[in-house]
């Protein structure tokens, strides 16, 4: 009930904004007892094919009405520039596979955290690359 309804108020535009706490905590943090746990689990390498997964190709969301949410949206709350694409800006760009189909395997991130409850789901769409400050990095499977 309360998934469905974060899910309408994005849809509605009553949330405007998704993003991820990204708590990359290491297992010893977070193999302890509950309330002794660091708090959050890694979201950075996760967020953009469950976003697209279930909000996209849900029809929950266009691909136009996410890209707002995670990219623009942040950045005017919290008083940041947005960056254009035109001649003389620095391009920092994200590639999206939105029809990648690939499944979480929580050993093969590349953050120091292993701590995810969407190990072994199926996802559609992700992140491919980024190009940031002059530089392009690709996720490995499209070098």
């Amino acid at each position: 009930e309360d998934r469905q309804a974060v899910i309408e108020g994005l849809a509605d535009g009553t949330i405007d904004a998704i993003v991820t706490d990204h708590a990359p905590h290491t297992i010893e943090e977070k193999d302890v007892e509950f309330d002794a746990a660091a708090p959050g689990l890694v979201g950075l390498e996760t967020s953009v094919g469950l976003a697209l997964t279930e909000l996209v190709h849900k029809g929950r969301l266009s691909l136009e009405q996410l890209v707002e949410k995670m990219a623009l949206r942040p950045r005017e709350i919290l008083g940041l520039r947005v960056p254009e694409i035109r001649e003389g800006e620095p391009a920092n760009l994200t590639f999206l596979d939105p029809q990648k189909e690939w499944v979480v395997d929580k050993m093969a991130f590349k953050s120091r955290s292993r701590n995810t409850p969407f190990h072994g789901w199926k996802l559609r769409g992700k992140a491919a690359g980024v190009f940031n400050h002059g530089q392009l990095y690709l996720a490995e499977e499209n070098v």
